[in-house]
């Protein structure tokens, strides 16, 4: 314990009955990038199957995600891309032949256009924004989104099949409310596009273990410590062939709790690609799902927000089989290591087992090279000053946009929650599954209630100030002076412009203000039958105003 009698972040957290939702949509399972290319979306479907079969849907609140919104995606992305992609199909991109060169798109790049490109971005990313969203509001303490964790893509170019980077736009997200997110990404790409985005800020660490060397994108050397403000804040740990679980988590938790110790982050985005896995198409590790889910349930022990993204992952069987293992994980929930029957149930021969046991390959990782680059990382970190401050400021509303295919104006923001509402393929087998036994699934008491109208003047929208955080969290210590614009992040990225703007850390709530919130809560993604109580009381109030109405002109 520290000094206040607080837990330190040397060790991590044990907490109690953690609050899980999960972002699923069907059609993301529909797109295809074409005959011979290694990304299938495919294996989105197969993980919500497998995880259905398993019962693991009843132990977390399930949710379909809002298509991101035109001006969510331009947060990041540069609105001449961001257009592009909306415009572009398999039809016309002929016409665009200057744009596919610009934008690094086309039939010459590892990123095709194919039918619905941009809804199927606009899909993943809505996932990302909202498990951030349901973060921030304090209605979960895990938010899954494996079709999220598109790491490569930039702010004007698509690159390494990812097209709209929705883990910086879920950490611009966090950073409305949390003073530092830690971002952690073990897929065996090196996470560039997310590096790349926060170069130059000290409020988002970037950690990557990653093959190293003559391999897909080249970056990612342990000398690349990020720049200006953000010098230090990026932290690569290169990895060469055939590290098995063993050598790869006696680097992942040491190299954790020391950055942890240093950084205090209020929320964490872990990118679980599965590409990292042994026997995957275009990966060279030698992992297996005990070693690459012991990653997730030590960040998990530590107690602080959690979003769980997807990644890359090109054996689409041990794809489904890893993302089910980890929600398990995740749930603290035991499954059997006989794969119970399911739609695909006939991918997983011939042992219809869910855990791989590891291929005899060489391990090119010496004990020697490992502990050379984890003494670099360590001397690194000794650079820091230990938890870096920010300027407390109002935090930006939180606007769900309606989506631009039903018809309106795209460049109008409107709010409807009728959007956000449990995916409608949950098949729960009776009503009594919303008993205790499967508790997070039960629809909470604030959720039920009829919400009142805001003022327009409020931009609390149902949240507190982080300043107004739970004082035994961990990281959560007052922000201090910084940047004097609530929008300020520390400068540009040095890669042409790439950087993000990093919104700046709200000011405490008032007593007022917090009543305000406690009736205008934004229940992003409630579930449906929460939406519908709440039509049906309005429409009895509206009824009965139309008839005293009445009687007052006769």
């Amino acid at each position: 314990l520290g000094r206040l009698g607080r837990p330190t972040m040397t060790e991590p957290i044990k907490t109690q009955k953690t609050r899980v939702c999960y972002f699923y949509d069907s059609l993301m399972g529909t797109y295809y990038y074409g005959p011979e290319h290694p990304m299938k979306p495919h294996r989105l479907r197969m993980t919500h199957s497998l995880l259905s079969s398993y019962g693991l849907y009843k132990k977390m609140q399930v949710y379909k995600p809002h298509p991101a919104h035109y001006q969510e995606i331009t947060q990041f992305h540069a609105e001449d891309y961001t257009d592009f992609l909306r415009r572009v199909t398999p039809d016309n991109e002929k016409e665009f032949l200057t744009q596919l060169g610009k934008f690094n798109l086309g039939i010459y790049t590892d990123c095709p256009i194919f039918s619905g490109l941009y809804n199927f971005c606009q899909l993943y990313t809505g996932a990302s924004i909202d498990g951030a969203c349901k973060l921030n509001n304090g209605q979960v303490d895990i938010a899954i989104n494996w079709s999220g964790g598109l790491h490569h893509a930039k702010k004007s170019e698509a690159s390494g099949f990812c097209y709209i980077n929705d883990i910086v736009l879920a950490i611009l997200e966090l950073l409305k409310y949390h003073a530092r997110v830690l971002y952690i990404d073990i897929d065996i790409h090196h996470g560039d596009g997310v590096e790349e985005a926060f170069y130059t800020t000290d409020r988002v660490m970037t950690v990557s273990f990653h093959k190293y060397g003559d391999f897909f994108p080249g970056s990612g050397a342990v000398g690349d410590v990020g720049d200006q403000k953000g010098k230090y804040y990026s932290v690569n740990f290169p990895l060469e062939d055939g590290i098995d679980d063993k050598n790869f988590l006696a680097v992942f938790k040491p190299v954790i709790s020391k950055i942890m110790e240093v950084f205090r982050p209020g929320a964490i985005v872990l990118q679980c690609g599965a590409d990292s896995l042994t026997g995957d198409r275009l990966g060279c590790f030698n992992v297996t799902l005990r070693g690459h889910g012991e990653c997730v349930r030590y960040m998990k022990s530590y107690g602080l927000p959690l979003l769980v993204l997807g990644g890359g992952g090109y054996n689409i069987r041990n794809v489904s089989r890893c993302w089910t293992y980890e929600t398990s994980v995740i749930l603290d929930t035991e499954v059997s290591d006989y794969i119970p029957y399911n739609e695909f149930f006939h991918y997983y021969g011939p042992d219809f087992k869910l855990h791989l046991q590891e291929r005899d390959m060489e391990n090119r990782n010496t004990r020697e090279q490992l502990e050379k680059y984890k003494q670099k990382v360590f001397e690194n970190l000794s650079y820091l000053e230990h938890a870096p401050s920010v300027q407390m400021q109002r935090v930006p509303p939180d606007y769900f946009a309606e989506s631009d295919s039903d018809g309106g104006d795209p460049d109008v923001r409107l709010v409807k929650d009728e959007k956000r509402r449990e995916h409608e393929a949950e098949f729960y087998e009776s009503n009594k599954d919303q008993d205790s036994s499967s508790a997070y699934t039960a629809i909470s008491e604030d959720e039920k209630r009829v919400r009142q109208p805001m003022p327009k003047s409020s931009p609390s929208n149902g949240k507190q100030g982080w300043g107004s955080e739970s004082k035994n969290a961990p990281g959560s210590e007052s922000p201090q002076s910084g940047s004097q614009s609530p929008f300020s992040a520390g400068g540009g990225s040095s890669f042409g412009g790439s950087g993000v703007v990093v919104p700046m850390v709200p000011t405490p709530a008032t007593p007022e203000s917090d009543s305000n919130a406690t009736h205008a809560s934004m229940s992003t993604s409630r579930p449906q039958a929460s939406q519908e109580n709440d039509r049906d009381n309005l429409g009895t109030l509206s009824k009965q105003h139309s008839s005293m109405d009445i009687e007052r002109t006769q």
